[in-house]
């Protein structure tokens, strides 16, 4: 089993947005001191939510402060970015770090994010197969044209080549996966899936059936479906008992979830219906590693169990403080880990 952290940079109320990029940099090397798999990094925009705006420039930060561990975008926002620029940063970092960088990609949202970036709601509603493609490719040829409806333009050498460490490929892509449709784009490119915290373990088991089929229709060797690589993001919190750690998460979340949600503005206007940020935590806290580290170690193991899926991306910042955040990583790795060996 393949255990991270999955870091958002969320700005809880009271504090700048300074603070919550120091902690969730800090969060990167107690990962690795803590003996965890990877760190996963969010990426938005505008919103208090997560103040990380690129989570490739934050990837290279964390890369160069570490020496092991592996760190990957959950996700970069495709319909927000020109593909062959993002795949140019991937293979620089790809390279850089040796096959640290894992690239996660994802459609985001009908946010106001598609205006201001001038790319529009077509980028979102219809555009992520034509980035998606031409991503892929330039992450795997020496040269690349393009001809689509978003993207044209004449043969261009990739420059750095992303196979160029050891002859490997190279970097890993891994899909957000929200929806019916994305599910069946990442399979017949079989591409593994990150799927939500928001997610229970009935509704990850789903979607890893559908992604399986989708994968095999299009002709996808069986063993390379099997081995995918999927990834569960989640909440964890561990305390001495159920109880207080709960009590750490029904303090802090609430707020910042309604801080965060509330700030994203849809790319017309109309307005969304927000998750009660109280209810959201006690699902969270329901779903997920949330407890002693013996409730933890089962938690995770019931998930692996149900879903088929082995990697792990964990919200440890869920409490918003630094020090608190620090010890909930140290416990993840140093009590957690050994009830799953």
């Amino acid at each position: 089993m393949r255990v991270g952290t999955f870091v958002l940079a969320a700005q809880f109320p009271g504090q700048g947005q300074g603070e919550a990029l120091s902690r969730a940099i800090s969060t990167a090397d107690a990962a690795e001191a803590a003996g965890l798999d990877s760190v996963w990094l969010a990426e938005h925009h505008f919103v208090p939510y997560g103040v990380c705006p690129s989570a490739v420039t934050l990837a290279g930060i964390m890369l160069g402060r570490t020496s092991r561990i592996g760190v990957g975008t959950a996700v970069s926002v495709l319909p927000t970015v020109h593909p062959v620029a993002l795949g140019e940063q991937a293979a620089l970092l790809h390279l850089a770090s040796g096959g640290r960088f894992t690239l996660g990609v994802g459609r985001g949202g009908p946010w106001v994010d598609l205006e201001v970036f001038g790319t529009g709601l077509d980028a979102f509603e219809r555009g992520f197969p034509e980035s998606l493609d031409l991503l892929m490719r330039w992450l795997s040829e020496p040269a690349v044209a393009a001809t689509g409806p978003r993207y044209a333009f004449r043969e261009v050498a990739v420059v750095p080549r992303p196979d160029e460490l050891d002859g490997r490929p190279g970097p890993p892509v891994v899909v957000a996966c929200t929806s019916p449709g994305t599910v069946r784009e990442a399979a017949r490119r079989c591409l593994p899936m990150l799927l939500g915290m928001h997610c229970g373990d009935d509704d990850k088991a789903a979607m890893v059936a559908m992604w399986r089929q989708a994968a095999l229709a299009a002709g996808h060797p069986p063993d390379v479906v099997a081995a995918a690589g999927h990834v569960s993001a989640g909440v964890v919190q561990v305390a001495d008992t159920r109880a207080d750690a709960v009590e750490v998460l029904a303090k802090a979340m609430p707020g910042w979830l309604q801080q965060g949600l509330s700030a994203h503005r849809t790319y017309d206007g109309s307005p969304r219906a927000m998750r009660d940020p109280h209810g959201y935590t006690e699902l969270l806290c329901a779903l997920h590693p949330v407890g002693s580290p013996r409730l933890c170690a089962d938690r995770l193991a019931a998930t692996a169990e149900r879903t088929g899926i082995t990697r792990f991306a964990l919200l440890a910042e869920g409490s918003g403080d630094l020090d608190a955040t620090m010890e909930n990583v140290a416990r993840l790795g140093g009590d957690v880990l050994p009830e799953l060996a």
